[in-house]
This record gives C-alpha cells, sequence and structure tokens, in this order.
C-alpha cells in the first residue's frame, strides 16, 4: 500500500468494500483497472470494475437514501456537507499529495483542488438556507402564487482524471443539499482519488446517521454508458471530451433525462497594444503550462496585436525557457507529466500538423523521456492564420500565436472556434474591455478582462456554450439544475375565478 494511502486511512482499495457491497466483482472478475502514476510509469494499485449486481445494488442504495434525505429540511442537509469540507480540510494534504501522485498536476495544484472541494462545501452550506423560490402577484384576487424547488432524485456524476475530485465535490456538495443522492463514475485514470474520497464521505455519513447520500462505482466506459442510458437518474453531469459528450447528450435525452455537459474548451487570450505585457505574461504562462495544459479553461489561443506582438512572444520564450519540469511532487516544479504516453503521441501530432500549416515553433514541443514517458516541453507556435488544427483542441501544453490589427478582428478570430468556455482580454481600455464582454463580443460561458482563462472561483457558474456544453456548474444559481420548479396556486377566497378572465358556465 502506498504511504499515500495510508496516510488517508486506506488499508483496502476495493471499491467493493468501500461501497459495502461484498459481490462488487463479475465472475469471473473482468481486467482490472491499474492507476499509474504518470511521472514514473509506475503501478500504484489494480481495481476491479463493479459487476452488474454490484451497479444495481449501488443505484437501490441511492434510490432509497433519496426517499429518506430529500425529507431532510436544508439546513441539515448542509450540516452533513459543512462536515465533510471539515473532513477534506484535515486530510488537505495526503488528499492533494494523492491527486498529484495519480493525476500528474504539480502539488501546489494538487492540493488546490482539494481546496477548492473545501471552498464549494462552504457554499454549500450557505446555500442550504437559500433554496429561494419567487412569489409573484396573481391576477385573481383571493389568489398566492408562488413557486418552490424540491429535489430532483438522485443523479449521476460522471468525471475526467484532470481534476479527479473537484468537479465531483461541484456537483456532490450543491446536489446533497438540494436534497438529492449521487453516484460517481470516476475516471478510470484516477480511480484511487475516488477511492480515498467516496472512504471520507463515508465516515462524514455514518456520523450523520446516513447512508447512500455519496454512492460509488468505478468502472470503465461501458459503465459510463450504462449510468447514461439509466432512467432511474434523472441527471447525469458528464465532463469529458465533446465526441462522446455528444453521445451521452443524445442518450439522456431519448429518456427525456436532463444532462450538465462541461466538454472541450479553446480558450483565447486577446492582448492590445495598450496592455500591461508584464501582467499578460503571467497569466498566459498559468492559463497555458499549468496542469501541463490538461485544463478545460487551458489557454491554447494567444491572440496579440501586431505592435506588441513581437514582444510579448519574445517575453513568453524566455519565461518557457526557465519552466521547471520534472516530479510533480519536488518542490520547485512548474510542469508535472502529461496523463499518458497516447496523450504525449497527440500532442507530437498537432505540432507536426501546425507546422505543415505554417506554423513556426518558438520553443519547446520536444518530448523529454529522461524525465519519464509522459514528459514534454509546453510549446509556443506562431500561426499564420487561424487553420485546422488552431481550432482543434489538443489537451496538451500547446499555445498558438495569431497577429490581429484591429479589435473587430480579435474578436472575429476569437468567437471562430466550436467551442465557447473560456475567454480573457489584457487591456487597459475601458472601451476595449467593455467590447469584449458585450453582447457582440466573447461568445465564451466565462469572460475576463486583464485575469486569464485559467483558475475559475466557485462563487461564479462554472460552464460555457457551443460545443463545450451549455451546462453550469459551482456556483451563482447552478444549484436549480439538481431541483425541480414547482409552481403553486393558493386560493384563500370562496370564490373560483378563472384565469384570463375566462367565465365557464356559472363561474
Amino acid at each position: 500500500m502506498h504511504p499515500i494511502l495510508q496516510k488517508l486511512g486506506i488499508q483496502d482499495v476495493n471499491p467493493g468494500a468501500c461501497a459495502g457491497i461484498d459481490n462488487w466483482y463479475t465472475d469471473p472478475p473482468a481486467p482490472e483497472i491499474v492507476s499509474t502514476n504518470p511521472a514514473t510509469g509506475e503501478r500504484l494499485a489494480g481495481v476491479l470494475s463493479a459487476a452488474p449486481a454490484a451497479y444495481d445494488r449501488v443505484l437501490s442504495a441511492a434510490q432509497a437514501s433519496f426517499t429518506r434525505w430529500r425529507q431532510t429540511p436544508a439546513p441539515q442537509r448542509g450540516l452533513l456537507i459543512r462536515d465533510l469540507g471539515q473532513a477534506l480540510h484535515r486530510f488537505q494534504e495526503p488528499l492533494g499529495d494523492l491527486v498529484t501522485l495519480e493525476m500528474g498536476k504539480i502539488r501546489a495544484e494538487g492540493h488546490g483542488e482539494v481546496q477548492e472541494m473545501i471552498d464549494i462545501c462552504d457554499f454549500a452550506v450557505g446555500l442550504s438556507r437559500q433554496l429561494y423560490g419567487l412569489t409573484m402577484h396573481s391576477e385573481r384576487p383571493g389568489h398566492r402564487l408562488y413557486e418552490q424547488w424540491h429535489p430532483l432524485g438522485p443523479i449521476g456524476v460522471i468525471t475526467a482524471f484532470n481534476f479527479p475530485v473537484a468537479v465531483w465535490s461541484w456537483n456532490a456538495a450543491i446536489a446533497a443539499v438540494c436534497g438529492d443522492t449521487v453516484i460517481w463514475k470516476p475516471s478510470e485514470l484516477t480511480p484511487l482519488t475516488a477511492i480515498a474520497v467516496q472512504h471520507i464521505a463515508n465516515q462524514v455519513m455514518a456520523d450523520h446517521g446516513v447512508s447512500g447520500v455519496f454512492n460509488l462505482l468505478v468502472g470503465r466506459g461501458d459503465l459510463g454508458q450504462r449510468l447514461v442510458e439509466d432512467a432511474r437518474l434523472p441527471l447525469i453531469s458528464f465532463t469529458g471530451s465533446t465526441h462522446v459528450g455528444r453521445r451521452v447528450a443524445q442518450a439522456v435525452a431519448a429518456r427525456l433525462g436532463r444532462t450538465i455537459l462541461e466538454l472541450g474548451g479553446n480558450n483565447a487570450i486577446i492582448v492590445a497594444a495598450d496592455a500591461d505585457l508584464e501582467l499578460a505574461a503571467r497569466a498566459i504562462l498559468f492559463g497555458a503550462v499549468g496542469t501541463a495544459g490538461q485544463r478545460c479553461t487551458t489557454t491554447r489561443r494567444l491572440i496579440v496585436h501586431r505592435a506588441v506582438a513581437d514582444e510579448l512572444a519574445a517575453r513568453l520564450v524566455r519565461a518557457y525557457q526557465q519552466v521547471q519540469i520534472g516530479d510533480p511532487l519536488a518542490a520547485g516544479t512548474l510542469m508535472g507529466p502529461l496523463v499518458t504516453e497516447s496523450a504525449v503521441r497527440a500532442m507530437q501530432d498537432a505540432l507536426a500538423q501546425a507546422q505543415a500549416e505554417g506554423g513556426e515553433l518558438l520553443v519547446g514541443g520536444q518530448p523529454r523521456p529522461d524525465l519519464g514517458p509522459d514528459f514534454v516541453e509546453p510549446a509556443i507556435v506562431r500561426m499564420p492564420a487561424q487553420t485546422p488544427i488552431v481550432r482543434q483542441e489538443t489537451f496538451a501544453p500547446i499555445l498558438y500565436l495569431l497577429v490581429y490589427d484591429d479589435l473587430a478582428e480579435a474578436l472575429q478570430l476569437h468567437n471562430d472556434v466550436p467551442q465557447g468556455l473560456s475567454s480573457a482580454i489584457f487591456t487597459n481600455s475601458l472601451r476595449a474591455a467593455e467590447a469584449f464582454l458585450a453582447a457582440a463580443g466573447s461568445d465564451c460561458g466565462i469572460a475576463n478582462v486583464n485575469v486569464g482563462t485559467s483558475g475559475a472561483e466557485i462563487g461564479g457558474a462554472f460552464g460555457g456554450e457551443k460545443e463545450t456544453g451549455g451546462g453550469r456548474e459551482s456556483g451563482s444559481d447552478a444549484w436549480k439544475a439538481y431541483m425541480r420548479r414547482q409552481t403553486n396556486t393558493i386560493n384563500y377566497s370562496t370564490a373560483l375565478p378563472l384565469a384570463q378572465g375566462i367565465t365557464f358556465g356559472d363561474s
């Protein structure tokens, strides 16, 4: 057992034991899911997928728990989430280290991801007393018209490898205070972090005398497909590729279910001629290199005014040459590995295509097998135009640099991609900033001024438009996706007037 798992109090990585199910495995057992350290290629543990019988037991437990949990007052539900946040705080260091070990992001980012879980728990505790509905004036005398929100049901949450625990918390903390129960299917690349979080959640549930609010199913794509098609789950929250997201949307829509889709991002920063280049360079560096370019909010396109393009490019080349690449658990490392060797190959293929389309490689881009099988150098490629490879999301640290002459051209380049998640402009012009934020400006779900594309706060709703999926998670009123709206009319008079002034018989 790895020492980090021992610090988390985990003696058994059997997800069946974590879920309280004895017959978790198929007979004969399904091929195990191997969790691998992307920095070294070493095997961390083997985990077996849930058998069909285990799947049904988890779904049944979530359904049974929902019938009880939805009747618990929302502020009391918030107390469970308060204690979950406190438990995550106690285990922040080993859990953050486990995120780094299994996924490969640097230690500061692994710990930051757990902090995001703690923060969303804090948000959800307050939300448990703010699940507001509107009161409207009725057109009929002696009537009261209002709306209220009720729990939706057990929901399925399918998460991706790059944020192996935070995205679950965005959904689980909000859904739980709304009165829903949660079935989590993590990425098959990061099962250990999910098992660790479930162990923590199990203890918190036991302390509150409840069970089945948070549930875990470990498996491959076929397990996710079963969740997507299961009519017992009124909502599926899916984070992943646009390609798979389309299939999820179609399957859930076919059974008239709901989806929250967080799919691809091809995020751009516009840098105006009057921008603070030092500020911009720092934001671009983190946005493009952080998490080794494996965030949905990663900065992938840089649209720079011609007057400052050469200067900014030179600044970024110098900064890229100083990025410390290596062991993500080591102090001073700024970029860890990509998650798999196939991700390294995809990056190399994209760079080759970019150069074939006229791109000039300014810096980086080389694999670093001397560091480990999945290490690469972050790359900047100056492109003559927004070619097909630029319009495509490659989940790797590639930054495409494009030049523009006026803001209208910059906005046209910015919006001329299929994705619409995060965006930013660096400028000291109030007019340029407001034009970027206006209806004819950025078409993304997130638009920032003098702030990079990466690192959204939990207080705002997170999500995008176009091929990004259109869903919203985390803050603001994203909680409404996890509930059903009910409009209520109460007649406290002795008459029965009809709406719209209709008269029918003696009414």
